[in-house]
């Protein structure tokens, strides 16, 4: 056999694994992401929270986290959202899919304190009247904000590829990545209670 006829055929064997090659990229994940501490949120709206009761910040401290919310492409940081989740048994409330029980549901479209991400950060760190602890002193700006992109991908709101798997253990409920995308509402409240 020629080398020249080898070339045509190593050609084409070549140019198939670069493709096969590039076709396997994937997102950079970053597993270790910068971690500030965490910190009392400025306002407090219920002094409900876990733990060891923490004070409030000091005035004149910033509302908003210091970190920007960069989360919400992040697959790795999803799923650590999902963990905490679980962890500070959020489930308890809003359902471990996020269907709702005595607290509000987190799949549907209806939203009682705004879907935007700054708004769900604001529920996580200040807490809620309606017994919606505060987690200002228990979660970094980066936790929190991944734990707000979970409950975004509840409702359908994060692409497919990023949002969170199936769960370890058995749901009745279809996964993040199957779940249609909700459209939020804001939801309207003149007593107190949920409508």
């Amino acid at each position: 056999m020629s080398s020249r006829c080898r070339e045509r055929r190593l050609a084409p064997l070549v140019l198939g694994l670069a493709c096969a090659l590039a076709s396997f990229a994937r997102e950079t994940r970053d597993f270790d992401p910068p971690q500030g501490a965490a910190s009392a949120p400025a306002m407090r709206l219920t002094q409900l929270q876990p733990g060891e009761p923490a004070p409030t910040a000091k005035p004149g401290a910033p509302a908003q986290p210091g970190t920007p919310y960069t989360v919400e492409g992040n697959a790795y940081a999803v799923s650590q959202g999902k963990r905490l989740f679980r962890w500070y048994n959020c489930g308890d409330c809003h359902a471990a899919g996020g269907g709702g029980d005595c607290g509000p549901a987190l799949s549907d479209g209806a939203w009682i304190y705004g879907a935007r991400p700054q708004d769900i950060y604001a529920s996580i760190i200040e807490g809620r009247p309606a017994g919606m602890p505060s987690f200002g002193t228990h979660l970094t700006d980066d936790q929190a904000w991944a734990l707000g992109a979970y409950v975004r991908s509840l409702s359908g709101q994060l692409r497919s590829d990023v949002a969170p798997g199936r769960s370890d253990g058995m749901s009745p409920r279809e996964p993040e990545t199957r779940r249609k995308a909700e459209t939020p509402k804001q939801q309207v409240i003149d007593d107190g209670t949920r409508r």
